[in-house]
Parts: structure tokens; C-alpha cells; sequence
């Protein structure tokens, strides 16, 4: 590889500058730039059109579990992203790449498995750590929607991120630039693929998506 552009989305400026130095570890030229919330990240991919690889963070300002990532996956579905999470369980790893995540850090890396991971993404494979038993049990209603939201298209799902936002059929049409009649078909297809008979129903399991974290033993999400 001659060179790479690279995206960090990460809220912490000392992890973002721990994965910039990683990177800045290659042999080839990097460019990179950095984001601390998803609005920032959707700004930068908008404005780029050479991103080479994403890193990001399940949780920071504007994402919520898994809501970032599946945002992302469907507003910009030719850029590889690699999750970079304090959560290393074998369930969340999973979840990741079942919504399109071609890997996944975690952020107790050393700067070589970093690397090593980047690298490996960037020449098209997928990469784990290590170890990681991707073979494990998982609820059979949770694991069943996340096959449903990752059966949609990359409009779909657009579609859908827009619903769970509160937009209506007309905002809808504006920011994707076709006709409130186009819209009603993705709805009608979202729903169909969920298995959904309302738009309620739909932005409820999209608000699962987000709330996918661990629970810490006194109440409190723990970070992802």
C-alpha cells in the first residue's frame, strides 16, 4: 500500500492521539483526521471522498450502543470501519461485524496489534482479535434482529435512521433527494424486513440497536 487516508472517531483527545501515533507507525504515508462525536465524523466522511478506513468508537456525543456504527455503515457503505471499544466481550464483537464492521480493536491493544489490525483492514480482510470465540451464544430475538436491520439496503437503512430520528416522509425525500412516494416504498420495505407493522414499531427496534451495552452491576451503561 503507497498511502491511506484515515478517519479517528473517538470523544477522548488522548486515545485519539494513542491511535494516531499507532498509525503513524506504517511505513506508507497517512493522512488522518480526527473526530470527537458521529455529527463531526458524518462531516468529515461528507466532505471526503478518498476515506481509505474509519475508526470508531461505540460510544461518543450523537451514538449509542451499536447506533453509531449501523449509521455510518448505511450512509457510507464502501468505507471499512474498524470498532475501537473498551468492551471486549465475544457478544459485542460479533455484533459489530453482523452490522457491517470489518473489525474490531480493542482499546487495551498494544500500538502493534493496532497496527496489525488497521493494516490487515485496509488490504480488504477482516480482523479480530486473537482468541475471540465469535461462535458464542447469543439471545436468538436479539441475534434475529440484528439479521433483520443488516437484510436492509444501504438506502433502507438510511431510511431508517432518519425515522428514529422523528423525521417525516417530506424531511425524509429533502436530505436524500428523491420523492416523498420513493420514501413510503422504503418505508414500506423497512417495515416489511423487520417484520413491523408501524414506523413506531421500527424506531423501538432501532433504539434497541442503541441501547446495545453492557449493563455494570450498579445500573449504569458501562462505555462500550
Amino acid at each position: 500500500m503507497d498511502k491511506a487516508t484515515i478517519l479517528i472517531a473517538d470523544d477522548h483527545p488522548l486515545f485519539r492521539d494513542a491511535l494516531k501515533q499507532a498509525i503513524e507507525g506504517f511505513e506508507f504515508p497517512c493522512t488522518i483526521h480526527m473526530a470527537g462525536s458521529l455529527e463531526e465524523a458524518q462531516e468529515v466522511l461528507g466532505k471526503s471522498q478518498d476515506m481509505d478506513l474509519v475508526l470508531l468508537d461505540l460510544a461518543m456525543p450523537g451514538a449509542s450502543g451499536f447506533s453509531g456504527l449501523a449509521q455510518l455503515r448505511s450512509k457510507y457503505p464502501a468505507i471499512p470501519a474498524v470498532v475501537v471499544s473498551a468492551s471486549e466481550d465475544p457478544t459485542t464483537v460479533r455484533r459489530c461485524l453482523d452490522l457491517g464492521a470489518s473489525g474490531f480493536i480493542p482499546k487495551s491493544s498494544s500500538g502493534e496489534a493496532i497496527r496489525t489490525g488497521v493494516l490487515a483492514v485496509l488490504k480488504g480482510n477482516i480482523w479480530v482479535p486473537e482468541g475471540v470465540d465469535l461462535d458464542v451464544e447469543d439471545d436468538p430475538e436479539t441475534a434475529d434482529m440484528f439479521r433483520r436491520i443488516k437484510s436492509l439496503t444501504p438506502q433502507q437503512a438510511r431510511v431508517l435512521g432518519m425515522l428514529s430520528e422523528g423525521l417525516l416522509n417530506k424531511q425524509i425525500a429533502y436530505e436524500l433527494n428523491v420523492s416523498e412516494a420513493t420514501v413510503k416504498a422504503h418505508v414500506s420495505a423497512v417495515l416489511l424486513k423487520l417484520g413491523v407493522d408501524s414506523r413506531t414499531q421500527a424506531v423501538i427496534i432501532m433504539n434497541k440497536i442503541g441501547a446495545g451495552l453492557d449493563i455494570a452491576p450498579n445500573g449504569d451503561r458501562s462505555p462500550v
